[in-house]
């Protein structure tokens, strides 16, 4: 099978006006418009998926309504199709038009109003017999997933199709999310034909889902939004809000990205250290144990760990913001340009951005070392 020629478009993100409540953007460069409209265009007449960014990661966008759609998403991954997807939408005008003719339950207002649009995402009921959606994009499920990106890149794509895009972040199956767009080319070259490059993605998680369908109401994936968040601004409805930590059996259903499988990983092993002070004593046993003195290694570090000499050492930041925005960036750029044999990450703590930054190394890590 010959190979698809992936084309990369810039698109300016600042050129993009779209305000919270408007249905339609104002777009004032002329490069940024023509390659919006190329990129609606594929969407609305073809069933190619296509990269484009988003205020976390960059995603891989197809139509929901469309099998044939979602199907390329899950070719162009390489994607398990019983890992439901998330439905991005560009208003709450159109997830009415288009998706959920009802009223959406009072529990995720307030968080609707303070964090869409955002990197939140909520679980709406669905029946599959009547519903519009794929059933590829729910896995033949009673709820679906929804959010309305912030990334004006995104919104913009999605309100000039008129079409809510099923997209997962625009990797290959199990390797660390986009964040730039030459991330979706060195995972996806030949796979999809176009790219929408906006530049780097501010969060550099994906979104936070939250399931407010069940009693109490559940944290299914942490993400950009912090749980210390979602319980300040739900109320006392979402002050006993559950955490979903552990990862689904195989043959378990899950309502949402983020529950099953091996995620994030890149090629070269990952070991996460945690609790191990300014990581010295740790990284020294670590590297004598395994005998690794003549190995290329990496070390990602934020807040205690020092330079370890010898390995190529990278700052995250110290604040949570800065972590997770570098996190993916730093993954990627040590394995795929650096060909390092391993990485060592140094562990945060599991408060406000740090759940979500946790549960991704968690998951990419291969070895935990903890002290």
């Amino acid at each position: 099978m010959s190979l698809i020629n992936t084309k990369i478009l810039k698109v300016k993100p600042e050129a993009i006006i779209f305000d919270k409540n408007d249905v339609l953007p104002t777009i004032t460069n002329e490069e940024t418009e023509k390659n919006l409209n190329i990129a609606a265009n594929e969407l609305i007449n073809t069933n190619n998926a296509i990269g484009f960014p988003t205020e976390t990661v960059y995603g891989l966008a197809g139509s929901a309504l469309n099998d044939a759609s979602v199907k390329s998403i899950y070719k162009a991954k390489n994607r398990p199709a019983d890992n439901p997807l998330i439905v991005h939408i560009s208003s709450i005008d159109q997830l009415k038009r288009k998706l959920y003719n009802q009223e959406i339950p009072k529990i995720y207002q307030p968080l609707i109003e303070k964090f869409w649009p955002g990197p939140l995402t909520i679980l709406l009921p669905n029946n599959p017999k009547e519903s519009p959606i794929s059933s590829y994009v729910t896995a033949n499920q009673d709820t679906f997933a929804v959010r309305m990106p912030k990334h004006p890149v995104a919104r913009a794509l999605i309100a000039i199709s008129d079409i809510p895009v099923a997209a997962p972040s625009a990797n290959a199956s199990t390797k660390p999310s986009p964040t730039l767009a030459q991330h979706v080319y060195y995972d996806l070259n030949g796979k999809i034909p176009l790219i929408l490059d906006g530049g780097a993605c501010d969060v550099g998680v994906e979104s936070t889902v939250i399931d407010g369908l069940s009693n109490p109401p559940m944290l299914l994936r942490p993400g950009g939004i912090s749980l210390e968040q979602i319980k300040e601004v739900g109320g006392e409805i979402w002050k006993d809000i559950i955490v979903v930590k552990r990862t689904a059996e195989k043959s378990e259903p899950v309502k949402t990205p983020g529950m099953k499988y091996r995620h994030y990983s890149p090629n070269a092993k990952v070991v996460l250290f945690i609790n191990c002070k300014n990581g010295k004593n740790a990284i020294e046993e670590y590297i004598k144990k395994n005998q690794l003195q003549n190995k290329n290694i990496a070390l990602l570090k934020s807040k205690y760990f020092e330079d370890y000499p010898g390995l190529i050492n990278k700052n995250l930041g110290t604040s949570g913001h800065e972590i997770s925005h570098n996190l993916f960036k730093y993954l990627r750029e040590v394995d795929e340009e650096l060909k390092v044999d391993l990485i060592m990450v140094e562990g945060i703590d599991e408060t406000e951005e740090g759940l979500a930054i946790m549960n991704r190394l968690n998951k990419a890590a291969m070895e935990v070392i903890k002290n």
